[in-house]
This record gives structure tokens, C-alpha cells and sequence, in this order.
């Protein structure tokens, strides 16, 4: 009786217009204040002007300048897409592993799938590896595996001495990963300090782009990543009842949840390939919206992808507006409001069988 109940909510729960109207403005209003806003403060009907004459055929008198188009197109823009597809891949792969996980509290930054990747990258950048093989292939590649070692590593400490993996045990066993990749990584710079700043800058995250080209290498892995969580978000639904009742549903569990594992951690590595190491995006995102328009990943996954992008341009126009000609690192933004975000969650979350 609980399975046919589970099974026809989760059919019920879609994604309603509504939520998917509010997230499709949410990601209008981030993407023209992330162009408008800025050291350079440009007229956002200007900014919207000159983003409709992008369309075929539409020719309209934006009133900007030469020089304020130039900015606009040549370095305004590539920032605010750039942003806004890791922050939907860094809200996508969060909702992904909490399903896989069936934990609220897993996120890419906790369970050291971040850190994995920011190994790789870092590997790569302090051996002159990306000197030798074109960049799109080198980083995101290095990152991708770097994130498969701290998944396998934290999936098997989540379980050491049991067969069962609680949601404490996965939180602490992606802390202790966190650490001893981070540790690995120290060593790394220890032994090649002239690439100290250049990594720490990368760690401490950031957007800053010098075109399209941070872009186009994330593209293909985030239209990957995107298509594979979505069609396995009825996959999520089911995982929510437990293993045997999935199983009995006709579902394979673990061949969905490594395949989701496999998914996120490929989305969340190429986002940190070319942002470092931006926390609690995953965790912030899919939370909140799973308390605003219920469980069902039929519309959880679609709206983190809208929300997270729309997240993640706003807390970059944060960082590079609220201190001057200052720009704080990203990371250092999100970890601010993620730090709180993260012990609220751990006061109201139920504890969630494995």
C-alpha cells in the first residue's frame, strides 16, 4: 500500500508552470544585472537592447557606446554565461548525489568530490601537463578523474567496518577525503611554489574569463551531464522508498546510482575545471527549492539547473561589486552564506535511512 502511495505521488508531483516560470525570470533578472552591473555600470536597457539585436533580424538602438559594447560583449558576457552554467551544474550535481545518496545533506564540496577535482586540476597545472595536451581535453579530464578518486574513496570509508552506508557516515567519510586530498595538494605546491599563486587564485574560486573559451571546453560536459541526470530523475523518485522497494519496482539500483554518481561527478568536475572550488552551491539550491515545491525530482532537478545558474550569477556580481574595484573571491561568497545555510539544515533535516 506505502509503494503504490509513494509511486502515485510521485507521478502527481510535476514540474508545476509556475516554479518553472519564476525559475526561467530568475535566470532573465541574474543574467541582465550580472551585464548591466559592474566596475562599469551600463544602462540595463541598453544591456537588454543590445542582447535582443543578438536575435536574427531584430535591430534595435541600444544607445550604448563602442566602448560600452565592447565591454558588454567582450568581457561582461562570456562572465555571465560562464556562470551560469557551473552554477547549474554545481546545483544539478548537489541534487543528483542527494538523490543517489538519499541524504540531504550531500553536496559536492562535502563529500570531497571538489576537492578531488581541485587535485587534478592543481596536478595538472603545477606539472606543465596542460602545456603538452590542448587544455579542453587536459583539465576538465584531470578534474573528472580527481572527482571519481574522492567519490570511490568516500563511498568505501562511508561503509568501513558495515555494509551500511548512513548519512553520518558518508558526511564524515567525505570530510576525511576532503582533508587528505587537500593534504595531497599541499604537498604539491610545497614542492612547486612558483605555481603557488596561480593555484591558490583558482582555489579560492573565481569567473574571471578573457572570452569564450572557459566556455566552450564545460559545453560538451555540461550538456552530458545535464541529459543523463534528467533522464533519471523518475530513477530518483523511486530510489526515495529504499533499495528493495526500488528493486521491486523493476528498478536497478545501484546501476542508477553509479550512473548518477558517474553524471554529477563529471558535471561538478568540469565546472571546478574552470571556476576552482566554489562550495555550498549544491547544497543551497536544491535544499531550498526542495522546501518550496516538495521531494519529487521531476521538478527538483529542472529547477536547481535554473535556480543554480541564476544563484551563482548573482553571488558573482556580489563578489566583484561589494568591495569597489575589489574583487572578492567567489568561493569566499558562497562559503558566507553556505556555512549557516549548512547547520540550519543539520537542526532540521530528518535523519534518513540508508
Amino acid at each position: 500500500m506505502t509503494l503504490v502511495k509513494n509511486r502515485n505521488e510521485a507521478r502527481r508531483a510535476g514540474l508545476r508552470p509556475v516554479w518553472l516560470v519564476a525559475g526561467v525570470l530568475a535566470v532573465l533578472v541574474a543574467t541582465l544585472a550580472g551585464l548591466a552591473f559592474g566596475s562599469a555600470r551600463l544602462p540595463p536597457a541598453g544591456v537588454a537592447a543590445e542582447m535582443l539585436n543578438l536575435i536574427p533580424g531584430v535591430r534595435l538602438d541600444s544607445g550604448l557606446s563602442e566602448r560600452e559594447i565592447a565591454i558588454l560583449m567582450q568581457l561582461r558576457l562570456p562572465r555571465v554565461v560562464l556562470g551560469l552554467l557551473v552554477g547549474a551544474m554545481l546545483a544539478l550535481a548537489g541534487a543528483a548525489y542527494q538523490g543517489a545518496f538519499r541524504n540531504p545533506l550531500a553536496d559536492p564540496y562535502l563529500l570531497g568530490v571538489a576537492a578531488g577535482a581541485g587535485l587534478g586540476v592543481t596536478a595538472v597545472i603545477v606539472l606543465g601537463a596542460s602545456a603538452a595536451v590542448e587544455l579542453p581535453v587536459t583539465v576538465p579530464m584531470a578534474a573528472f578523474a580527481g572527482a571519481l578518486l574522492a567519490v570511490a574513496l568516500t563511498w568505501m570509508l562511508g561503509a568501513a567496518g558495515s555494509r551500511n552506508r548512513t548519512p553520518a557516515a558518508l558526511i564524515l567519510a567525505g570530510v576525511a577525503v576532503s582533508a587528505f586530498l587537500s593534504a595531497a595538494q599541499t604537498y604539491l605546491l610545497q614542492r612547486n611554489v612558483e605555481s603557488l599563486q596561480e593555484v591558490y587564485s583558482w582555489l579560492l574560486g573565481r569567473l574571471a574569463t578573457a572570452g569564450w573559451h572557459d566556455v566552450l571546453v564545460i559545453l560538451p560536459y555540461v550538456i552530458v551531464t545535464t541529459v543523463i541526470v534528467l533522464t533519471q530523475r523518475r530513477e530518483l523518485d523511486v530510489l526515495t522508498v529504499g533499495d528493495a522497494e526500488a528493486a521491486s519496482l523493476g528498478l536497478h539500483p545501484q546501476r542508477s546510482r553509479y550512473l548518477l554518481i558517474v553524471a554529477a561527478s563529471l558535471g561538478t568536475a568540469a565546472a571546478v575545471s574552470v571556476s576552482g572550488l566554489i562550495g555550498f552551491v549544491g547544497l543551497i539550491v536544491p535544499h531550498t527549492i526542495r522546501l518550496l515545491t516538495g521531494p519529487s525530482y521531476r521538478s527538483l532537478l529542472p529547477l536547481s539547473i535554473l535556480f543554480g545558474a541564476a544563484f551563482l550569477t548573482l553571488t558573482d556580481l556580489v563578489a566583484r561589486t561589494v568591495a569597489g574595484d575589489a574583487e572578492i573571491p567567489i568561493g569566499v561568497v558562497t562559503a558566507f552564506l553556505g556555512a549557516p545555510f549548512f547547520v540550519l539544515v543539520m537542526r532540521t533535516s530528518k535523519a534518513i535511512p540508508a
